[in-house]
């Protein structure tokens, strides 16, 4: 009993996220129906909101407590395959709960570039030299990140719209195949790199050698990985119904605001990114800036890498449209953020200054994405 109790002390967001899931299973098609009243509309949003930031944020405790037990980089990469894994779901669910979300993926991987490589990043780089004034990394890993980073993006995202095989903004399914293979070749080498052949790419090049065991949490109370690694697949666990719920709300949204239809991806990404982001800013303060390099670039990579040929097999599977091209403005936002995030990790150090670049970048995205 006195176990019981502690472990509901420390999980109770999983008794509400569980509640939540049960409740909109039985009652949720008929809550959805009409929300047309802005009061029922705003509880119901904010209801699901908060479930699944609750799932999110406890999905990230726990990889922060195996990060904890494995030491880095097997900490930040669950962590990354966790919230990739959610992001698959939601725009999944998305996607089949309405019609016309055909270019969503496209809209959710460039809105994880713009919030991550510019907002996250900037916010990180920002706020980590107001307190530290210079800000120590591995480079190697940061570039290994970008080598695969820069390819996929622009093969995955700007290239469908200059293709011919297909009409518009698509691949054709020779074309997608090709992307989906060289995706998970590409990705599979990464993770080969990452954790076996050059591991100490990724780790604090002060603790190589060390012993050292990064992202751990002084005041968390850590358990075995068994323990940390089922409650983190029961958290995501609620998130597979409930994206499937909010995505009614994300809908009626942007149709009754007449919201550009990029508005849709770039929500789902703000709900799926904030927890990890979250890590990654707490990270920077407290002068683990390689933690940060981590969680960011491997959460672009991982949504790239895996989210692109999850959506284009999708979409072989039902027959369903996948445009991926951006137009030229988010095309050349994406180009210019790539060509700056290199610029970013050409040095050893990061300062103020870089991270308010980025931060400009991404104010300039969301004014783009209202004001064409």
């Amino acid at each position: 009993m006195i176990k019981a109790a502690r472990f509901l002390r420390g999980e109770w967001a999983l008794v509400v996220n569980f509640a939540t899931t049960v409740l909109f299973l039985f009652f949720g098609a008929g809550w959805l129906a009409n929300l047309a009243h802005p009061v029922w509309f705003s509880v119901v949003s904010l209801w699901l909101f908060l479930a699944m930031m609750l799932s999110a944020f406890a999905v990230v405790r726990h990889a922060e407590a195996l990060a904890a037990k494995l030491g880095e980089p097997f900490g930040t990469l669950i962590l990354t395959l966790a919230v990739t894994g959610i992001e698959v779901m939601m725009i999944t669910a998305i996607m089949y709960a309405g019609k016309g979300h055909s270019a969503l993926a496209r809209d959710a991987m460039m809105a994880v570039v713009m919030i991550v490589l510019n907002g996250m990043l900037g916010l990180s780089l920002m706020l980590g030299g107001l307190r530290h004034h210079e800000q120590a990394y591995n480079l190697q890993g940061a570039n290994a990140f970008l080598a695969v980073i820069l390819p996929l993006a622009v093969l995955g995202l700007v290239l469908p719209r200059f293709t011919m095989s297909s009409p518009g903004p698509t691949l054709s399914p020779l074309q997608a195949g090709f992307l989906v293979v060289m995706s998970l070749v590409l990705y599979a080498v990464f993770l080969g790199i990452q954790t076996s052949r050059h591991r100490d790419y990724f780790v604090t090049p002060k603790a190589r050698g060390a012993g050292r065991k990064e992202g751990y949490a002084p005041g968390q109370e850590l358990q075995s990985v068994p323990y940390h690694a089922a409650l983190l697949v029961i958290y995501v666990l609620p998130l597979v119904v409930l994206s499937k719920q909010i995505a009614v709300p994300i809908n009626h949204t942007i149709q009754v605001l007449h919201a550009p239809a990029a508005l849709g991806g770039f929500l789902v990404s703000v709900l799926i990114l904030s927890p990890e982001s979250l890590g990654a800013v707490r990270a920077a303060l407290s002068n683990e800036l390689q933690r940060s390099v981590n969680i960011l670039l491997g959460s672009v990579l991982a949504s790239i890498g895996l989210t692109i040929p999850a959506v284009l097999v999708i979409g072989m599977v039902t027959d369903q449209t996948i445009v991926l091209g951006l137009d030229a403005i988010d095309s050349t936002l994406l180009v210019l953020t790539l060509v700056l995030s290199m610029l970013t990790f050409a040095a050893e150090r990061t300062n103020v200054l870089l991270g308010a670049v980025h931060l400009l970048l991404f104010f300039a995205y969301l004014m783009f994405m209202f004001e064409r």
